[in-house]
């Protein structure tokens, strides 16, 4: 069975002066926080995607979200749909290497040889500084 792309469920953000937001996900049972709201939601975010991920590691169910409509909420509080991509965070657990194919200007190829260059370092240093991304830890 095919997984799906994009998962959307409801959080419950609840607001208290001096503390930071709390983010909770009523349909899973797990929880996060942030600062902000623009913390809060992509801590909202980062949870959703490595929680669903590690359901569908292991194979287990998981619930239909509630619909927005039908979600309780106090006055401190305030319902949002989280979404979250899933290719992006299942590839994120894929540490093993692939084989990629590059064009390089010839002159530029006989320099990098001349100085021993370790050419997929250079690559992978570069798409992460260009991406703003860090290697996952490895299992």
């Amino acid at each position: 069975m095919k997984k799906p792309d994009r998962y959307i469920f409801p959080a419950i953000f609840t607001y208290e002066q001096g503390q930071e937001i709390a983010v909770v996900f009523p349909d899973l049972g797990c929880a996060t926080s942030g600062v902000d709201d623009e913390d809060a939601l992509l801590s909202a975010r980062e949870l959703l995607g490595g929680y669903l991920a590690l359901l569908e590691e292991d194979g287990e169910e998981i619930p239909a979200p509630t619909p927005l409509s039908e979600v309780k909420v106090e006055q401190n509080e305030r319902s949002a749909l989280v979404d979250v991509f899933m290719p992006s965070i299942r590839m994120a657990a894929v540490t093993k290497s692939i084989n990629r194919t590059v064009s390089l200007p010839a002159w530029l190829n006989a320099a990098a040889l001349e100085k021993n260059v370790n050419f997929s370092q250079i690559l992978q240093d570069a798409l992460k500084a260009t991406l703003g991304v860090q290697a996952p830890a490895a299992d």
